[in-house]
């Protein structure tokens, strides 16, 4: 559905929020910003094997996480592997190629994101785009978290300005960005 533009790539390479390897010091920005939009069950979503393991390990199942079983190029290691079958109540596997947004992943997150039980969904291919669907599609007070390689994880506070900059990226894609923003349930004028 969609496709990142070469030229686009470097937008990527920067955190989109503040990197922390401090998990509790996260889930303690995590819940302020909760609190903060007045949404103490809005979601947190984790993008990447390594983040929703660390996560996990510290007491919180995010409300969705998006694996693919992989880490810079390099299949996970056991122990992260193996904890992902026991995470969530919803399990969805998805194909979604290197490089791209899938209309089956961007169906997939909207769900997932609107619906109440804890879905890991499965990726075949690359998650590394989903990161920018998943601000687009989370409300006010959710939070997205996912690695940066080699630094640690990215929080992202979702709000009108996070979403606003995820829009404007997403309209850089190439290929049908109107289907993509329906998909994910963005009202367009």
């Amino acid at each position: 559905m969609l496709t990142l533009p070469p030229e686009l790539r470097d937008a990527f390479k920067e955190p989109l929020g503040p990197v922390t390897t401090d998990v509790e010091a996260l889930l303690q920005a995590v819940d302020a910003h909760r609190e903060a939009h007045d949404a103490p069950e809005a979601p947190l979503i984790a993008i990447g094997d390594v983040v929703t393991y660390h996560l996990r390990k510290a007491g919180r199942e995010p409300d969705v996480a998006m694996v693919d079983g992989m880490t810079e190029r390099e299949q996970v290691d056991a122990a992260i592997r193996e904890a992902h079958p026991d995470a969530g109540e919803e399990h969805v596997e998805v194909a979604n190629p290197a490089g791209k947004l899938s209309l089956e992943l961007l169906e997939t997150l909207y769900e997932a994101v609107h619906s109440s039980p804890a879905t890991v969904i499965e990726v075949i291919g690359e998650e590394d785009l989903a990161t920018l669907p998943a601000l687009i599609v989370a409300p006010d007070g959710a939070t997205v978290v996912y690695g940066q390689p080699g630094v640690g994880m990215v929080h992202v506070a979702v709000d009108e300005e996070t979403r606003s900059e995820s829009l404007a990226l997403l309209h850089r894609f190439e290929g049908d960005v109107d289907a993509a923003l329906d998909a994910l349930g963005v009202e367009q004028a």
